[in-house]
């Protein structure tokens, strides 16, 4: 009988759990929960609920038990750079804040004041966002510094679900990295940044790789859910376990993944910290076995998602892409700005920034569609033409994971503006990324190679 593993993997939108076995050498998964996710104002500020999050994921654990379908283990994955600070009674401080929450707004200028922009990334490797835990720290110092004074622990999102689960505090690698506050030669935590800035290092943890087992379930757990099982970290930042999903059998491939965001980039061994890699605004994000997701950061779907809650109600994500690849708008506009993080109105706001620009400006759902995947597909064109002069290496085909890796009509633009040969799938790489780090570590699977070998063989992968 074939090992069950757990992947709780839970995104901006939504979150699911995931069960994954192998079946005669290949993964087969089964989907046995789903739940929402989103942000709620709450005191002025823009806030997860993590508490109704943990509650969800029991739910999750409890129908393993129903369904006599018991995992070997379980893993969390979520995005990055959010977290939670403790108190001595392991009790959360303050809200739950989201990255997309404003806080942070000049929170750049006051960590310049201690190191400069250019210093911090030879520094640390990573792009700068406004959200990065390490502007996010600075708001807390300079709005709640009581809160840091009080802080016993420091736990990143999934970090602090996995505490819930077992009892053990970790701060796992790879989402530890999207803070801009580890040292990508040690990788480990940068302690003396954290001391020039005025964050307590004491409430930090030794980063931990994937594949650490944390141990099984605490006694309140396992009573409730009604089984133990071992919790194991995956990649838990879920860029850095959809690209171990990545059906390649180059060492280093490169991929979109895409989903609320369009991460583009390729993996290396060696972080590029250099002025002309900033001046690109490629990051150097931790992977499974210290591997480096070289990427960039480019705005994704979350444009799409926003437009169809405001004009599209009703409509599918493939009927949008169907009728906006009927649309013969020319106008494009730059994804990576910033003023499509957070808009009151995402259609509007590409809107005027058509007007701006003085190309047409779409009206309609198709036309606001098209612009925005036309916009992505040429944002991905001149993020490989940066990647291939930064590593004078060249690239023949594009890997795209995610759920972006069903948007058909952006899959071909891809090909088209890129002049390379497009790979779609698999959609749910996040969750298979996090249940190939527990096989793995359960050595079912021997390694990541064989883990890739894997994943090809198992899921359909469209070629365009």
């Amino acid at each position: 009988m074939s090992n069950y593993y757990l992947a709780i993997d839970i995104g901006a939108s939504s979150g699911r759990h995931i069960l994954g076995y192998l079946k005669d050498g290949q993964l087969a998964m089964e989907e046995i929960h789903r739940f929402e996710n989103g942000i709620a104002e709450k005191n002025g500020e823009f806030c997860w609920d993590f508490d109704r999050l943990f509650t969800e994921i029991i739910t999750g654990m409890k129908k393993c038990k129903e369904m006599g379908k018991i995992p070997v283990s379980v893993g969390v994955d979520t995005w990055g750079v959010d977290y939670v600070l403790l108190d001595n009674n392991n009790k959360v401080i303050g809200n739950t804040v989201a990255y997309r929450d404003g806080r942070t707004k000049g929170m750049d200028d006051k960590v310049y004041e201690i190191i400069s922009e250019d210093n911090l990334y030879a520094r640390t490797g990573i792009q700068k966002q406004i959200f990065n835990t390490i502007y996010q720290l600075m708001a807390v110092k300079e709005q709640h510094p009581e809160y840091l004074e009080k802080a016993e622990s420091f736990l990143m999102v999934p970090d602090y679900f996995h505490f819930l689960l077992s009892g053990v505090k970790s701060n796992e690698y790879t989402n530890a990295t999207t803070g801009q506050l580890v040292n990508p030669v040690t990788k480990n935590w940068d302690y003396e940044l954290m001391d020039l800035l005025g964050y307590p290092r004491r409430i930090f943890q030794d980063t931990s790789l994937p594949g650490t087992v944390l141990g099984g379930l605490t006694k309140e757990i396992q009573e409730e859910v009604g089984f133990d099982c071992k919790v194991v970290l995956p990649a838990t930042h879920d860029t850095g376990s959809a690209v171990m999903a990545v059906p390649s059998s180059d060492e280093f491939p490169l991929y979109i993944s895409s989903g609320t965001w369009s991460l583009m980039g390729i993996e290396r061994m060696d972080a590029d910290c250099s002025p002309l890699s900033k001046k690109c605004n490629l990051t150097n994000e931790g992977g499974y076995e210290y591997r480096f997701r070289y990427l960039k950061n480019i705005m994704g779907l979350w444009m799409i998602q926003s437009v169809k809650k405001e004009i599209g109600a009703g409509l599918s994500y493939a009927e949008i892409c169907e009728q906006a690849s009927k649309a013969t708008i020319p106008s494009l506009v730059d994804a990576n700005d910033g003023r499509f993080l957070a808009p009151a109105n995402m259609t509007e706001e590409v809107k005027k920034a058509c007007a701006e620009s003085n190309q047409p400006v779409p009206e309609g759902i198709a036309e606001v569609a098209a612009v925005i995947y036309n916009s992505l597909a040429k944002c991905y064109k001149n993020t490989i033409d940066e990647i291939e002069e930064l590593t004078n290496k060249k690239f023949d085909k594009i890997h795209v994971v995610g759920g972006g890796s069903n948007a058909d009509y952006l899959n071909m633009l891809t090909a088209r503006y890129t002049g390379r040969t497009v790979y779609a799938g698999p959609g749910e790489a996040t969750a298979i990324g996090n249940i190939l780090a527990q096989m793995i570590s359960n050595k079912d699977l021997a390694d990541l190679k064989a883990a890739r070998e894997c994943v090809s063989k198992s899921f359909d992968i469209t070629k365009y």
